[in-house]
């Protein structure tokens, strides 16, 4: 698994017509994590099989993390990169979340989102989440995201929305 991560710098405004000289704008942070992406899954790192062009210019144009070492499996990966806590110090560090499962990311954890709304940033989350539905206060927008697009749960149908032990997550879709 490689993670991804790539600070996009906004261009600097040091002034207008009116000769006054505005603030620099925070920079863009665009943070990705693949899944069971290989090393040489991605060109930047040599794949000739797979072009990436578009991972490349993100990756050149910001900060390649090569030697953050993950879990093997999604939710102890997510919580530690989203919290900056080994898994362990969060109770994530043993399995998956399975949809039946009564209990997720704990609620007392500040998440990097959370961080990032108190800088003036807007947070957005894309894809699967797998740290906890059970309660709404669980879910990616009571976690600090603004805005989250993508399913609760692994294995998860994008038809009907069952999870492999055929929980129906769309049930919950109104917490977002």
């Amino acid at each position: 698994m490689i993670i991804l991560l790539s600070l996009i710098l906004a261009s600097f405004n040091m002034g207008n017509r009116n000769g006054v000289i505005a603030q620099p704008q925070k920079p863009h942070i665009i943070f990705i994590l693949a899944d069971d992406l290989g090393w040489n899954d991605v060109s930047f790192h040599g794949s000739k099989q797979i072009p990436t062009p578009n991972i490349d210019a993100l990756a050149y144009d910001g900060i390649i993390l090569n030697n953050y070492y993950v879990s093997p499996i999604c939710t102890p990966t997510r919580s530690a990169i989203l919290t900056g806590r080994y898994p362990i110090h969060t109770a994530m560090q043993v399995d998956v979340i399975l949809g039946s499962r009564p209990y997720g990311l704990p609620l007392n954890e500040t998440i990097m989102p959370q961080y990032l709304n108190e800088l003036g940033y807007a947070s957005h989350t894309v894809g699967k989440w797998h740290l906890g539905f059970f309660a709404k206060e669980y879910t990616p927008m009571f976690r600090g995201f603004d805005t989250h697009y993508g399913y609760y749960c692994g294995h998860e149908d994008y038809y009907d929305h069952r999870t492999v032990e055929g929980v129906r997550t769309d049930a919950f879709l109104f917490y977002n």
